[in-house]
């Protein structure tokens, strides 16, 4: 899929009223569960940033374990309807921005990123952004990734799921605890990984393959 079709397609789910059922589904329901556990392996955490925020069922979870929430999507009507669904909190900054171009001096003790990056349009911008989170991570800090896999994501036309994403974060942080998620549905099989940044690493990832 092209960049422009990818965009279409989420003005599209954006525009009903559970996009995606990740209000509704058991098996979404226990994914977030899980995503959450991963996210506080350091307990509660001084400045998150989560990248993709669909309707805001996940930044709702993640909020209450925060100083401060900052929250990174591309699509201005997720913005808003995250945004809604969060009002009774004040700490959370709001920013709509592709994540390639996406860019802070801050550092994050937690980045959450999930089932966004197969919506980039090759490999290349996915190595791209992982990048660009990896430098965003403070020493010590956690990134909590999930996405469909492989497979499920060539069939639906993205350029790749989770194991390639995950072989490509694994090139500059330290892979702590790998989780399949599935049901019978081939629609709801998905890998959830918590990595670490090493308390060594240098400024800069390795830009290496």
């Amino acid at each position: 899929m092209t960049s422009d079709k990818n965009y279409q397609l989420l003005e599209r789910e954006l525009a009903v009223d559970d996009p995606w059922r990740l209000d509704s589904n058991s098996f979404e329901q226990e994914r977030y569960a899980q995503m959450l556990r991963m996210s506080r392996c350091n307990g509660d955490v001084v400045h998150a940033l989560e990248v993709g925020c669909a309707a805001g069922a996940f930044t709702e979870m993640l909020a209450p374990h925060c100083q401060r929430l900052t929250v990174v999507d591309v699509m201005p009507q997720a913005i808003e309807r995250a945004r809604q669904r969060t009002k009774r909190w004040s700490h959370i900054t709001w920013i709509t921005c592709d994540i390639q171009q996406f860019s802070t001096a801050e550092q994050f003790d937690l980045i959450v990123v999930a089932e966004v990056l197969y919506y980039l349009k090759d490999i290349a911008e996915m190595h791209t952004a992982i990048l660009n989170l990896v430098g965003m991570l403070a020493p010590n800090g956690a990134l909590v990734f999930g996405s469909a896999r492989d497979a499920p994501c060539r069939r639906c036309g993205h350029a790749a799921g989770a194991e390639t994403v995950i072989s490509l974060f694994n090139e500059n942080l330290s892979e702590i605890e790998r989780l399949h998620c599935h049901t019978e549905s081939v629609n709801e099989d998905c890998l959830l990984v918590l990595f670490r940044k090493p308390i060594n690493s240098s400024e800069q990832p390795n830009y290496g393959h």
